[in-house]
């Protein structure tokens, strides 16, 4: 046998097991290798979840916090303001316990009005599904990590007079539309605070983790 192969067998044997001390050593190696100096305490702990959630750690330079979203998103949650979640994948993947009022998480892409409203509107499912979420955006917090369609969406049914969300969480993942969505929040956030993922990089998981991130301070 190879003095590697032993080394491999011997980090096998000795693997950690002890939850707390994976996340505390994951965080620990994520804060020793990614620059976060450009972010606030506050913001650097959102970003450390979100790199968790995808392993990159130059994931960091890729992501942009705008209005001090990171107090307006927890404010928000403590007051008990629902999450609306453009796929059931961002729905699913934020912790309840860790929620401060016990807010409710939607997404409606599964209502069974949502095809045929698709059909009139000639748009994707997901941007169907925004339209149903009505005058309970106001003061709400977005988790959009899948679909570039549902962040035009939403910006488009806020200049056209919706209400406001407290908070937008802007990280569709793709390689269609999901820069230029970005882009678009990025450049008019219509005096909403956002939190947003540079270019194609994104994903459910990554709006999860963000969501969770906010739901309490530090980590």
């Amino acid at each position: 046998m190879s003095e590697r192969m032993s080394e491999r067998l011997s980090e096998q044997a000795t693997y950690l097991r002890d939850g707390t001390a994976i996340y505390e050593r994951s965080f620990a190696i994520i804060r020793a290798e990614a620059d976060l100096s450009r972010f606030s305490a506050d913001e650097a702990d959102v970003a450390v979840r979100m790199i968790h959630a995808c392993g990159q750690v130059d994931m960091a330079q890729h992501i942009v916090f705008g209005g001090d979203v990171v107090a307006a998103a927890r404010a928000a949650l403590k007051a008990g303001a629902p999450i609306f979640c453009d796929s059931e994948m961002v729905a699913h993947g934020v912790t309840r316990a860790r929620l401060p009022a016990k807010n409710e998480v939607i997404c409606t892409l599964n209502d069974p009005r949502v095809p045929a409203l698709a059909q009139s509107l000639a748009t994707t499912r997901t941007a169907a599904a925004i339209e149903l979420w009505g005058e309970r955006l106001a003061g709400a917090v977005v988790a959009i990590g899948n679909a570039p369609t549902a962040l035009f969406r939403l910006l488009e049914l806020i200049d056209a007079g919706a209400p406001r969300p407290a908070a937008i969480l802007g990280i569709p993942v793709g390689f269609v539309g999901a820069a230029e969505a970005k882009d678009a929040l990025m450049h008019n956030p219509r005096g909403v605070p956002f939190l947003v993922v540079h270019g194609r990089l994104g994903g459910s998981a990554m709006a999860a983790a963000a969501v969770n991130a906010l739901a309490r301070a530090g980590t």
